[in-house]
């Protein structure tokens, strides 16, 4: 078998690795900037610790910051009109994964003949048209790494990734003070998400050995540091171990693809509008137990590596340990496992298969083929 990765040319790590943005836009002879975040980011104070750096150059910026959480295509479509309006030639996204994937939409759109919807109906058209910079401020959803970016879908009631490996950022900054006073409800959801990009790339059917070492080095840093981090907001080098693991998983999604989890997940996103890190941590250990039959073996590896401790233990002990760790974390976090608190009814409950069972862009990758009557079964575990 013939395997590649592609990640991100430069990536930076370590305490106050921002002040680095400087030099990068030397290096790139940069003279306008496009910076991407949102209103939540701008109300924190973070955009004033990238903008005194801006301010400092003699370059100009401008900032798009009216961007909605899980946005649509449209919504998407609506900021990258706005940034047509200026002169960028460099992006710099601060902020969490819709953030990061509209700017890294707008790096192979500015300029460009076609539209997001375009690259909906086929992302191969895709080409790099501008360079970019990420800087997380989540430590969760890895889209720093990846070559994907996913809108939801109104008309759908879904989500859907575009994918072309010319969305992977030319630079990334992992600076853990970017998530110093980060939610703990966000901790607990970006978290779990990375967790089950590490979890399902390493178990998915398009795992290579390129994806395994990054699947394996995001879930040791995970599992160990996620319940510190949600607990202890002060404990900085949880924090820091927490971004590294989600850039880790980031470089696994993109080596491999995640599965079932994060099928099923995408309409409880695009109808409900419920959190992506949270209606993956959901279904997590629900999916995870009904492909234990199907990848033991691979559980069983990983538990090896997080838990080198259980050595000894069998095949399957080791493949349930690592689930009922998922549904520890899940616990720990305080993330609601009942659909019914979001709103969703048993009536939803077409729906739900319909949708999920339709999203096999990411269900081909998982071991176990699920069908309409597995899907329902895991749907059924949390509507309550």
């Amino acid at each position: 078998m013939e395997y590649q990765i592609k990640i991100p040319s430069c990536i930076y790590g370590g305490e106050n690795c921002i002040q680095n943005v400087q030099q990068i836009l030397k290096t790139e002879q940069v003279k306008n900037v496009l910076v991407f975040t949102d209103k939540g980011i701008c109300a924190t104070g973070l955009l004033d610790i990238l903008t005194n750096i801006l301010d400092s150059m003699p370059i100009t910026y401008a900032v798009m910051d009216d961007l909605v959480a899980e946005p649509s295509y449209q919504d998407v479509e609506r900021v990258i009109q706005e940034a047509e309006q200026f002169q960028g030639d460099f992006i710099i996204a601060l902020g969490g994964g819709s953030v990061m994937d509209a700017a890294k939409l707008c790096s192979v759109l500015k300029g460009a003949a076609y539209t997001v919807k375009d690259l909906l109906q086929n992302s191969d058209i895709a080409t790099k048209q501008i360079k970019s910079l990420m800087i997380p401020t989540t430590c969760g959803t890895g889209s720093e790494a990846t070559c994907n970016a996913i809108v939801a879908i109104p008309q759908e009631q879904s989500k859907k990734g575009i994918v072309n490996q010319n969305m992977i950022p030319d630079y990334v900054i992992l600076d853990a003070q970017m998530i110093r006073n980060l939610p703990k409800s966000i901790v607990a959801a970006t978290g779990v998400d990375a967790l089950a990009h590490a979890v399902e790339c390493f178990t998915s059917k398009k795992a290579t050995p390129f994806s395994d070492t990054y699947a394996l080095a995001s879930a040791k840093l995970i599992f160990h540091n996620i319940k510190q981090a949600y607990k202890n907001p002060e404990d900085m080098n949880a924090k820091n171990n927490m971004l590294l693991g989600a850039f880790y998983g980031g470089v696994a999604i993109t080596g491999s693809g995640t599965t079932a989890v994060h099928a099923l997940s995408y309409p409880l996103g695009g109808k409900y509008h419920i959190a992506h890190g949270v209606s993956n941590a959901i279904l997590f250990a629900h999916i995870m137990k009904l492909n234990q039959d199907a990848c033991a073996e691979r559980l069983a590896e990983m538990s090896d590596v997080v838990f080198p401790e259980n050595a000894n233990q069998s095949i399957q002990k080791k493949a349930e340990n690592i689930i009922e760790e998922i549904a520890e974390i899940v616990r720990v976090t305080e993330i609601p496992t009942d659909l019914s608190t979001f709103g969703v009814k048993m009536e939803d409950l077409d729906f739900l298969v319909d949708a999920g069972s339709k999203q096999q862009r990411l269900l081909v990758n998982n071991k176990k083929e699920l069908s309409l009557d597995d899907i329902r079964n895991i749907y059924l575990k949390v509507l309550k």
